[in-house]
């Protein structure tokens, strides 16, 4: 949807235009080429897994019946222990990715949107001992 303000001398562009001009370079900077790789590195070997236990379970069910219909104990079959730890690997799964995204995702990805939105910019003011927006009842450069 089109902005009516836009064009006219009281909208300010330069803020949307530098926050696209950091978005752009974004792309290119190694933390966030780091951080791509890291996901790959994770999603790509657990995706393929994930659909080879699922393909095994669905080629069993289809040409091994006489395995699939193996009674357990009671009325639990091999197909059904087999569909339940389907359910379990997708659990499985989502809790040791979100494990690893903590450590290995979340910090790098925290790091990259805070300068993204200029708050390390912020940061780095305040650092150099000029308070941005108050110095919280602290006196700065003491």
């Amino acid at each position: 949807m089109d902005d009516p303000q836009r064009g006219s001398p009281g909208h300010d562009t330069t803020g949307e235009r530098d926050t696209s001009a950091r978005t752009v370079a974004m792309g290119t900077d190694p933390r966030f080429v780091e951080l791509k790789r890291r996901l790959k590195v994770f999603v790509f070997p657990m995706s393929i897994a994930f659909f080879a236990w699922y393909l095994l379970y669905v080629l069993m069910s289809a040409f091994a019946r006489d395995t699939m219909a193996i009674v357990l104990f009671g009325s639990v079959n091999v197909a059904l222990v087999f569909g339940l730890l389907q359910f379990a690997t997708t659990f499985g799964i989502a809790f040791l990715y979100a494990r690893y995204a903590a450590r290995r995702l979340d910090p790098l990805a925290e790091e990259l949107r805070a300068e993204l939105s200029g708050a390390a910019d912020d940061r780095a003011t305040v650092e150099a001992g000029v308070a941005v927006g108050g110095s919280g009842g602290k006196a700065v450069n003491e």
